[in-house]
């Protein structure tokens, strides 16, 4: 019997595409497969590992840069100031209005115990404290808050009213303390971070409150004010400043402090975001002086005399305008004869700024803070020539502030 090969028939090709599909979804899941597919999946799942490990690093990164590093290193030097200050007033009487009785009836001085506070920073291992001079302005009493809320008496070591600079002194030593920066080296736009105590707020958390912002500007320079304080290369910062702040420390992001916080512009007291700073190297200069003789020294002389300058003497000495003062004296073995002045200079300008009257001169020195020991340029006409004479201030006793200019 032939036996013939079964016919393919309308359904036999459906048959073997089946066969085919099962045949290869059997060996999809053969034991071969089967130990093959965990080992991708491990793959993926370690691929996975791999981008959460990255994703958390950038996120450390991010969370732990400049800024949080600097305010880690400064802020166990950060300190709160409480203090019970003495303000005198005088008391009206009700016949001020009368012009009468008011001669018989004046009014009298009243003492009053007022609460104050601010900031302040510890500058050496001893326990010295920097802050602003009217933070502890008059004050009876001085209570220094440390990061973690330890309390020391304060005892006041020296203060300079001109700059607003007070030195403090806690007993105790191994203080942890901040680094000086370089403020002449600020540079506009980078990092500034501003540590303190707004409103007290160092009496709840027992720690500094930090805002960050930019170096707005440098060298703004408001001059004396009416209180006679000199706001001289201001270093100005958006970093939110507010009542409390004064005296605290405006860190850059290597954790140097580069000023103290002082005051800010604004219409009702709290921050709008121009805050200024005395530059810390102003600071420097008198800090040996505060430290060592609690005050700073300002009674200086030139032995420098000088007159207006008249058209006629203008004229002769061949100036096309009537410009500067003429010295009309230089006193003997004086800073200014050992600056080599001689009778017949005219000065055309002091430490970069220009002199035209006689006015310009006081106006130039009164903004300056000056003490014993630092320089003036003075930018002198002689021969028709120009020169720069430097005289270094002196101390005489029984000066005053700017005698023999």
């Amino acid at each position: 019997m032939t036996v013939r090969p079964r016919s393919s028939g309308p359904g036999g090709g459906r048959l073997r595409i089946a066969l085919l599909f099962v045949t290869a979804i059997l060996s999809l899941t053969s034991p071969a497969a089967a130990q093959r597919q965990p080992w991708h999946e491990a793959e993926r799942r370690g691929a996975a590992v791999n981008r959460e490990a990255d994703i958390q690093d950038v996120i450390s990164n991010t969370r732990h840069n400049a800024i949080t590093r600097a305010v880690a290193e400064v802020s166990p030097a950060v300190v709160g100031i409480n203090v019970v200050q003495l303000q005198r007033f005088y008391q009206r009487t009700p016949f001020d209005d009368d012009p009468f009785f008011r001669q018989f009836f004046r009014d009298h001085p009243v003492e009053k115990r007022v609460k104050g506070l601010g900031s302040g920073f510890i500058i050496s291992r001893e326990g010295y404290v920097l802050t602003n001079q009217h933070v502890v302005a008059d004050a009876t009493e001085i209570i220094v808050t440390r990061t973690g809320g330890k309390q020391y008496i304060a005892r006041k070591v020296g203060e300079d009213y001109v700059s607003d600079v007070a030195i403090l002194k806690i007993e105790g030593n191994d203080f942890p303390y901040v680094q000086f920066g370089d403020s002449d080296d600020v540079v506009i736009g980078e990092w500034a971070i501003a540590l303190g105590d707004p409103f007290g707020l160092f009496d709840i958390g027992s720690k500094a409150t930090v805002t960050v912002g930019v170096i707005s500007a440098t060298d703004r320079d408001f001059g004396r004010q009416d209180d006679d304080r000199i706001m001289e290369d201001m270093i100005q910062t958006d970093a939110a400043i507010n009542a409390g702040n004064s005296g605290g420390p405006l860190v850059n992001c290597y954790g140097e402090v580069i000023g103290i916080n002082t005051w800010i512009l604004s219409g009702n007291g709290t921050n709008i975001g121009l805050g200024f700073a005395l530059p810390i190297n102003r600071v420097k200069r008198i800090l040996d002086d505060l430290i060592n003789y609690g005050a700073v020294e300002r009674r200086w002389y030139t032995g420098l005399r000088y007159e207006a300058m008249s058209l006629m003497t203008a004229r002769h000495l061949g100036l096309r305008s009537v410009h500067g003062v003429i010295v009309s004296e230089v006193e003997a073995a004086s800073p200014a004869a050992r600056g080599g002045f001689e009778i017949g200079d005219v000065i055309m300008g002091i430490n970069g700024r220009e002199v035209e009257s006689f006015e310009d001169v006081k106006q130039i020195i009164d903004g300056l803070d000056l003490k014993r020991g630092d320089n003036l340029v003075f930018r002198v006409f002689r021969g028709r020539r120009y020169l720069n004479l430097t005289i270094k201030l002196e101390y005489r006793a029984g000066g005053v502030k700017g005698e023999g200019r």
